[in-house]
């Protein structure tokens, strides 16, 4: 066996069982109903060692997920350990051995769509095929059973994703789907219980990282259709979450300290960043990334690793935002930015709280998170806002200067009504100068190779910037993006049936490339930017 590099094994995370009474999430939904009797704890990275590592580096699957996503018909150790007798013996097959020792991921279903019915149509229809309930069988897996019904992506992706989550509940609430849109809420709720945060997706290789945060936004959802009283029980799982991102500190902040999130300068100013917990490469994608430290004869590989899940955890993986050249990941250096949509985040998560304490009429509660918002506002325009390209830019703590990658970023103060209107219209004017393309928006101006840049088109960022651009009087602009980019999706759907992960805007008849893996179809959040974006178009033009 090739003598790879073998990660640790010792986890700097452990997964804490949910013995207790979870806090009641909301009245309406029973705390005992939000638990999961048995604990999930099989990582394969840590559990099968160098079966683990032997299986990633031989391509024994043309995707690394679909390892880690297989479930173990025996216990892990035992498998090891027979692993271990008969590795060495002629005869061993490693493809019969992993086939008699593993249940892999069931083949996608293949789904019959008719492209004669409407677009709309079918997307409010389709919201059950992507539906997942905890099932028994998935007990032994990486797959972390969650206590109510959740909204999958689709394609490779049979779990729920955080940030995609937030994309979903708006076209589920434009369907309709209230019941659903709740139950996805419980479920983050749940995992705050569990783990102190939203993992990037409900399974165990995911631990040790979040993704955007976006539960504050999720809450703030519901409760503009519902009233705050509808959300008002899951105040204490939000400000845990809170918690995790600032790193555990309340009150005074400590000046001049690098924390994991959490970035105070000398001067006493808070930031935040992406943060990758561990050194060695993704479970779910060990094959490519062992190898792109060998391409780029990484020096620090501890760093790069790091840099790469914290890349992962922004949910732009990968991005020209994260290489300090612009172009490679092998100048990946996300642990130096404080990007401008995490500051926005931020800022919403520290408005929600102050709105829901005040809505419990704890007025110290609420003056202090209303204290931290403002000055969060503060900091957003002095650190990201760069009035020379009249934008707001990702922001290098460590050079101490905007890093001078334009992205679709930008419009995150908008989303959140955290820009001035002056300098609203300085981003208003290059969005629809450089960044307009026939089929919606372009994620960056850079064509670096990476999926999340030039000239592919996202489905959130779509929504981010028609939903901030509309908040600040631009609606014209803003149903111009919505109607390029439902042309685009309409087009595709009528030629494949499929909505995809992600679109080339700039050439609408060219599929979308980038990433490490293929184009995915299903596609949740595309699916619910959608449906929400037929809403926004059905609405009056506001004057």
């Amino acid at each position: 066996m090739a003598n790879y590099w073998i990660m640790p094994v010792a986890f700097c995370l452990v997964l804490v069982a949910c013995e207790r009474k979870s806090p009641a999430y909301h009245p309406e939904t029973p705390a005992e109903n939000l638990q999961i009797a048995e604990t999930v704890d099989y990582q394969p990275d840590r559990d099968l060692e160098e079966l683990f590592v032997r299986v990633q580096m031989e391509k024994l699957y043309p995707d690394s997920k679909t390892f880690v996503d297989a479930t173990p018909l025996f216990p892990p150790a035992d498998i090891l350990a027979d692993y271990r007798r008969s590795a060495g013996e002629e005869s061993f097959d490693m493809a019969a051995f992993v086939a008699s020792h593993f249940r892999l991921p069931d083949p996608l279903p293949a789904i019959n769509v008719d492209v004669s019915r409407p677009l709309r149509e079918h997307l409010q229809h389709h919201w059950d095929a992507l539906v997942r309930e905890a099932s028994a069988d998935e007990r032994s897996s990486t797959l972390i059973p969650l206590p109510q019904p959740y909204v999958v992506p689709g394609g490779r992706f049979r779990e729920m994703f955080y940030w995609d989550s937030y994309f979903t509940l708006v076209g589920l609430m434009a369907s309709g789907r209230d019941t659903l849109a709740k139950q996805m809420i419980d479920n983050f709720a749940y995992l705050i219980d569990r783990y102190g945060y939203i993992p990037n997706g409900n399974r165990t290789y995911f631990l040790g990282r979040s993704q955007p945060p976006f539960f504050a936004a999720s809450l703030q959802l519901y409760a503009n259709k519902h009233g705050m009283e509808s959300v008002i029980g899951y105040l204490p799982l939000l400000e845990r979450e809170y918690r995790f991102w600032m790193d555990g500190q309340s009150g005074e902040l400590d000046a001049g300290k690098e924390g994991k999130h959490l970035v105070t300068l000398a001067n006493g100013d808070f930031l935040n960043r992406y943060y990758g917990s561990r050194s060695e490469p993704r479970a779910e994608a060990y094959n490519k990334e062992y190898l792109w430290a060998e391409q780029y004869q990484v020096q620090d590989k501890a760093q790069f690793f790091r840099d790469l899940r914290a890349a992962c955890e922004s949910g732009w993986d990968f991005s020209s935002r994260w290489f300090a050249d612009g172009q490679s990941k092998a100048s990946i250096n996300t642990h130096e930015i404080i990007p401008v949509d995490l500051s926005s985040l931020m800022y919403s998560m520290e408005i929600t709280l102050a709105r829901m304490y005040e809505h419990r009429q704890d007025q110290a509660k609420s003056a202090f998170y209303r204290t931290r918002a403002v000055r969060r506002q503060q900091l957003i325009e002095q650190y990201h806002f760069d009035p020379v390209t009249g934008t707001y830019q990702d922001y290098n703590y460590v050079a101490a200067s905007h890093t001078g990658q334009l992205s679709l970023a930008m419009l995150f103060p908008l989303f959140f009504g955290v820009a001035g209107p002056d300098n609203a219209l300085g981003v208003v004017k290059v969005l629809e100068q450089q960044f307009l393309k026939p089929g919606g928006l372009v994620t960056s101006l850079r064509q670096s190779g990476e999926q999340w840049d030039y000239p592919n088109g996202w489905a959130p960022l779509q929504y981010v910037a028609v939903e901030g651009l509309a908040h600040y009087g631009y609606d014209t602009l803003a149903r111009d993006i919505a109607r390029r980019w439902l042309a685009l999706n309409e087009r595709v759907y009528r030629e494949e049936g499929k909505m995809m992960e992600k679109y080339n805007v700039v050439d609408t008849h060219v599929k979308a490339g980038g990433g490490n893996y293929p184009n995915q179809d299903g596609f949740g959040w595309t699916n619910g930017v959608a449906l929400a974006f037929y809403e926004f178009l059905d609405s009056p033009i506001a004057h």
